[in-house]
């Protein structure tokens, strides 16, 4: 089995201008939680009349029949399932219940700028950032490798950023694998070509594609 160091090396070389044909996947990858716009069947075992299908609000909130609204963003089916369980008690007698995802959106991760590839891409198991650029192809000879920004959207309106240090992370002598950082669903990486003078911690998410192009 390889090394954690020679892992990476193996990685490196496909960053320098080779194509990572198949997408890297954790063997343990995180529970979904349910997000904006995913669908989940709700069936009750002795009141099957009360059966519906949900829709999961840009807010987290899905409308139940006889509760109303009721918060699920962010939880795993099974918490999800415990949520509305607890709420029913006020309007059933020991509730009995089934909560399957039917239709959901598939997590995703977006990297653009100076690489052989770019694109979105889905997002597997846990995946840190130099597989995600990768996986998007590598870099191209011209990329700035040592200010590759990740942008992680914190609400609908604003993301926070983080410059990322490749070239250090890189290095086959003594490669910081520290500070490789884990990417999470809606990210975004840009692989700049010319050097970023400044740039907030903080930044309108909507303004992100006025000055990194999203193509």
């Amino acid at each position: 089995m390889l090394s954690k160091v020679a892992y990476y090396l193996v990685l490196l070389f496909s960053l320098s201008g080779g194509f990572l044909s198949a997408q890297l996947q954790s063997r343990n990858p995180a529970p979904y939680r349910i997000q904006p716009g995913d669908q989940v069947q709700l069936s009750y075992r002795y009141t099957p009349e009360f059966d519906e299908s949900l829709t999961v609000q840009p807010d987290g909130s899905a409308t139940v029949k006889l509760i109303g609204n009721i918060a699920i963003g962010g939880l795993t089916v099974e918490e999800a399932k415990a949520t509305l369980v607890t709420a029913l008690k006020t309007k059933l007698n020991d509730p009995e219940i089934t909560l399957t995802l039917t239709d959901y959106v598939k997590p995703s991760y977006v990297v653009v700028g100076q690489v052989a590839a770019p694109g979105k891409f889905e997002l597997h198991g846990k995946m840190s950032a130099i597989e995600a650029i990768a996986i998007a192809g590598g870099f191209k000879d011209n990329a700035l490798h040592s200010q590759v920004i990740l942008f992680h959207r914190t609400d609908n309106d604003m993301a926070r950023t983080t410059l990322l240090n490749m070239k250090r992370l890189m290095n086959p002598s003594h490669p910081h694998l520290d500070e490789d950082v884990e990417i999470q669903p809606g990210d975004m990486l840009v692989v700049p070509k010319n050097h970023v003078s400044k740039i907030a911690d903080y930044v309108h998410w909507v303004g992100v594609g006025s000055y990194f192009p999203l193509y």
